[in-house]
């Protein structure tokens, strides 16, 4: 019941600030005073951020092996992910660039806000994401290029033979099972830290928050219901000649228990069965894509991060030029595919993306709060894309042999 108490928290938090705001001054005293946990609380998520990020993608590169191993069938499954991840990002920050327009106007205060950096033009962009020193990149949180080395390292330790490679992938999936559970303990003190951090910007901001916050979750709702109609529901009709009715009744069981649970994991038996039966996807294709898919392939995540990176630039009036923006989504892209399996996942791995831009890392809490509609609806966009590759790569190379990936994992 973690999501309910992040939700009661961020709930009190706002009653607070509201309360706080109408002028009772007990009331700004408590959400003044409240500020302290919240800084303790991203302080813990910040300390988290950079090592699980690193694992998570380590291992689950490297965990494929040699590229040139994959196969046929691996690589078209690989191909489609990445082929459809980028449109989904567009379509979230379109999206929510339009939806903003009916938001109120909402200026945080300067203290809250910070300094956002200044950015780089594109070429010094490109130049930077290659760190000359991996560790000063960790070390000051410049995040994204901390990611392209770690995928660089993880593709190259892939190639190696099978004892060493199993030695370092066996050491980053040790790693991030313990990150994994720190994140848990740390989540278990959200309301806590959602409440100190929502309770004074809510004084502050008063009522105009909450509805900048009723936008966002409709517009990435929107979002998302646009970006299956005019990306999977086609691809389906036009590859794999599968009505949307068809492939909705075939797969409403699987897509249930991933909305209900928030997680593609736990729908993982059922996504086997009704893919293979439901759908006809060969089981050879569904025993490699399913589970594939279920560990790196969230396109609905990358989405919503989207979506979130300009809702937060705007709620902290940063900018974002043409170079920044396209870090925001080579950031996205890469972390999308490998989100870890904790509750609100696709918020806490915002941090990159955030980092290419310049948006107080602070904005995280607020969204915490809230994420669990956004999580349900993200979380079952994420499985139809997964069961989507399933059917595509079935239709292109799925009567060709191809080599199963070593050490799939299914997070």
């Amino acid at each position: 019941m973690l999501h309910i108490s992040i939700a009661a928290g961020l709930a009190l938090g706002l009653i607070t600030g509201l309360l706080a705001a109408s002028g009772f001054d007990l009331f700004m005293v408590i959400a003044l005073g409240s500020a302290p946990f919240g800084t303790a609380f991203m302080n813990a998520i910040r300390m988290v951020v950079i090592p699980l990020v690193m694992a998570v993608i380590f291992s689950g590169v490297a965990n494929l092996g040699d590229p040139r191993k994959l196969g046929r069938l691996g690589g078209t499954t690989l191909g489609f992910f990445w082929a459809t991840i980028p449109p989904a990002i567009v379509i979230g920050m379109g999206t929510m660039f339009l939806g903003l327009r009916f938001a109120p106007e909402v200026v945080v205060p300067a203290a809250a806000a910070g300094q956002a950096p200044e950015l780089p033009g594109l070429v010094d962009f490109l130049v930077n994401l290659i760190p000359s020193n991996p560790f000063a990149a960790a070390s000051s949180g410049s995040l994204l290029p901390l990611i392209v080395f770690t995928a660089l390292f993880a593709a190259a330790a892939g190639t190696l033979d099978e004892q060493p490679r199993q030695r370092l992938v066996g050491f980053a999936e040790a790693a991030g099972d313990a990150l994994v559970k720190l994140v848990w303990w740390i989540l278990w003190t959200a309301p806590i830290g959602i409440f100190g951090l929502a309770a004074p910007v809510t004084a502050q901001l008063g009522w105009d928050l909450i509805q900048s916050l009723a936008v966002f979750v409709v517009s990435v709702v929107l979002a998302l219901s646009i970006y299956v109609v005019v990306v999977y529901l086609p691809i389906l009709r036009l590859v794999g000649g599968i009505s949307p009715m068809k492939f909705l009744g075939g797969t409403f069981g699987a897509t249930s228990v991933a909305f209900s649970t928030t997680s593609t994991a736990a729908a993982l038996p059922v996504t086997l069965e009704e893919v293979h039966h439901n759908l006809g996807v060969s089981e050879t294709v569904t025993d490699l894509v399913v589970p594939l898919g279920a560990s790196m392939y969230r396109a609905g995540s990358a989405l919503f991060q989207g979506a979130a990176i300009v809702f937060l630039a705007h709620l902290y009036d940063v900018p974002i030029p043409a170079a920044a923006l396209g870090g925001a989504v080579l950031a996205t892209f890469l972390v999308s595919l490998t989100v870890a399996p904790v509750p609100s996942s696709s918020v806490v791995t915002l941090a990159p993306a955030l980092d290419a831009v310049g948006v107080p890392l602070a904005g995280l809490s607020i969204l915490l709060g809230i994420d669990r509609i956004p999580d349900m609806f993200r979380t079952s966009v994420n499985l139809m894309g997964q069961m989507t590759t399933a059917v595509v790569v079935d239709e292109w190379v799925g009567g060709e042999a191809a080599v199963t990936p070593e050490g799939d994992s299914t997070a």
